[in-house]
């Protein structure tokens, strides 16, 4: 009869659940960057912006052709509830700077 090293075989299975659950982080991550991904040249059509109106109805914001749509989505279908003329107004969006990696280092330090 074979002895079972019970601490080491702990060990491994502690192991390969992290690098699991590792690997669904890693692999969202990788799914929203790749999602966010603008591609350039070749698009004609962008949605802008997007919000909820109700449970089934919607508000979108597109551009085509370099004109701006408002468009209603819900039960009834697709309406284009408003068309922009001329060039859209470019808007800067100001992000604040994100923290290094040694200060949030240190932050999580602090907290536990």
């Amino acid at each position: 009869m074979s002895d079972i090293n019970v601490g080491g075989e702990m060990v491994r299975v502690v192991l390969s659940l992290a690098c699991i659950v590792a690997l669904i982080f890693v692999a969202g991550w990788l799914s929203r960057r790749l999602q966010a991904r603008q591609f350039i040249g070749g698009r004609r059509l962008r949605c802008l912006e997007t919000m909820q109106v109700s449970p089934r109805e919607r508000v979108l914001l597109l551009e085509a052709d370099g004109k701006r749509l408002l468009v209603g989505i819900g039960a009834s279908g697709v309406r284009t509830l408003h068309v922009y003329e001329g060039a859209a107004p470019e808007v800067e969006v100001e992000r604040p700077a994100a923290p290094n990696f040694s200060e949030l280092l240190g932050r999580w330090r602090r907290n536990a």
